[in-house]
């Protein structure tokens, strides 16, 4: 697994769950390049435990991101029919009705491992049958993405641990911020916070101390 951030986002088109239950053929994020920022997200599986309290949580904030000029994305390795099956069901039985931001359908497993985030590996036992090691489902990795197509910002969780809303809102912030500013953010930084000029000086300085 290695870091994105820097980097030209690996694009695709893939099959889509788009506006809470219409399939679209060949989604891709480059609808957005020049336009919105992207926060594209990736959770292990449809009709699982954690996973529908995190797209629940980005729905729940989704206005927040339109408001920054940035949509969400989700992506799993199940396909669109059980992406759409699960978004008839409502939220009290464990589904995810509502949800109205796209949910790709990661089946040939690429997308999830040209992003890094894929949990197994494809072998060939000794008679040359192909194998998978492992579950071959995403981990909960987490890609903002700017208008540009360039990631900014990277984050990869393991199964268990459910990611912070909160703080993906933050980053969108920060990196508008500097967009904006010219500023650097500092720790803990948050909107309406000062930045810091970014001077080689400073740079210079700061390493030197640290």
């Amino acid at each position: 697994m290695s870091t994105l951030v820097g980097q030209k986002a690996p694009f695709f088109k893939a099959a889509a769950v788009v506006r809470g239950g219409i399939v679209e053929a060949d989604f891709s994020l480059e609808q957005y390049i020049g336009k919105k920022n992207v926060v594209f997200f990736f959770y292990p599986k449809d009709f699982t435990f954690v996973c529908p309290s995190e797209l629940h949580a980005f729905q729940e904030k989704l206005a927040e991101f339109e408001a920054r000029n940035t949509a969400v994305v989700a992506c799993s390795t199940d396909t669109e029919e059980t992406h759409w099956g699960w978004l008839q069901m409502d939220k009290a039985a464990g589904g995810i009705k509502g949800v109205t931001y796209p949910i790709v359908a990661d089946t040939s497993k690429c997308i999830s491992a040209n992003y890094g985030v894929l949990f197994g590996d494809y072998d060939m036992d000794d008679d040359g049958n192909l194998m998978a090691t492992g579950p071959m489902i995403a981990y909960r990795g987490l890609f903002l993405i700017d208008k540009a197509g360039t990631v900014r910002h990277q984050l990869v969780n393991d199964l268990p641990l459910g990611r912070n809303v909160d703080e993906t809102l933050r980053m969108v912030d920060a990196l508008t911020f500097f967009e904006e500013n010219g500023e650097v953010c500092p720790a803990n930084w948050v909107k309406g916070s000062a930045g810091m000029k970014a001077t080689h000086e400073g740079v210079a300085s700061y390493l030197a101390a640290n």
